[in-house]
């Protein structure tokens, strides 16, 4: 009994210490927490910071400072740099004359203003270029995703015109891109384009990429066989193998369709108002 009650006791002193530790930490945090209730959340939020954003100012002068900041953000905050993307090289296989269409575009500028380049153009091999246009534009970003994008288009197939180009372009959610763009040009034809695209991944380096586009004219304009409306829409499928992220054949289908007055237009002149194109491209940028 006595050999019990002596257990007893020394297991009870053993523990008590450990007992006295945790109710002593169950009290700490109690008052921890009390004691953050009782903070002024002002002063809370206040304290979180290191001190005045130009603390520097106090030791070498606001005048220093403001040039190295200045300097800093012109190394690192808005860097000009250099980017140029051929979007679409291909050669296109179709019912009649086989034909080529470029599509690149490219830039040089900061994380707000840019100057933009863009060209595109088709033909049918052994005849004239049917379709060809250079853009110049001013870039200024007006949100994280979209730019603001004005300047000018030169069309050199047919009677050449120069347009005056105003539009948007960036990346809408879900990572579609898109561009549109109104064009009003020196004989006061008003037409607009819109194109849209997205990249869909199924392995790492194998691309679906789904493209339509639809151009629209606010006038018939008999000379480059225009009709008002909806002049065309293509529609296309391209599958991409990217070799490297900056390099990646491809190859798909697209089909284009002329409506309203471009369509009878087409077959006064004996054309298809509706094209199949089996492609086979190249995508690269740098």
């Amino acid at each position: 009994m006595n050999k019990l009650l002596l257990a007893l006791a020394v297991t009870t002193l053993l523990s008590a210490p450990s007992l006295a530790q945790h109710d002593h930490s169950q009290m700490n945090d109690s008052v921890h927490v009390s004691q953050d209730m009782n903070i002024d959340p002002a002063r809370q939020a206040k304290s979180k910071t290191s001190g005045p954003p130009n603390a520097a100012d106090a030791i070498w002068g606001a005048d220093a400072m403001r040039e190295s900041r200045e300097a800093l953000y012109k190394e690192h905050g808005n860097m000009s740099v250099f980017w140029f993307q051929g979007d679409r090289l291909e050669y296109r296989a179709r019912q009649a004359e086989d034909g080529y269409l470029w599509d690149v575009q490219g830039y040089y500028g900061g994380d707000t203003d840019k100057l933009w380049f863009k060209s595109e153009g088709e033909g049918s091999f052994g005849a004239q270029i049917e379709q060809a246009e250079v853009q110049a534009l001013w870039s200024h970003a007006i949100g994280p995703f979209f730019d603001l994008q004005g300047g000018v288009r030169q069309d050199f197939n047919g009677p050449e015109r120069t347009h005056f180009a105003l539009g948007v372009q960036g990346i809408a959610p879900y990572f579609l891109e898109i561009d549109l763009a109104t064009f009003l040009s020196t004989k006061g034809d008003l037409t607009a384009r819109i194109e849209g695209e997205y990249d869909h991944r199924l392995t790492q380096k194998l691309i679906l990429q789904p493209r339509a586009e639809i151009n629209l004219s606010a006038q018939d304009i008999p000379e480059l066989e225009i009709g008002s409306g909806i002049d065309s829409i293509e529609a296309g499928l391209r599958l991409r193998y990217e070799i490297t992220p900056e390099f990646g054949p491809y190859f798909g289908i697209e089909q284009e369709w002329k409506l309203g007055g471009s369509r009878d237009f087409a077959i006064a002149d004996g054309e298809d108002p509706s094209v199949t194109n089996y492609v086979v491209g190249l995508r690269f940028w740098f």
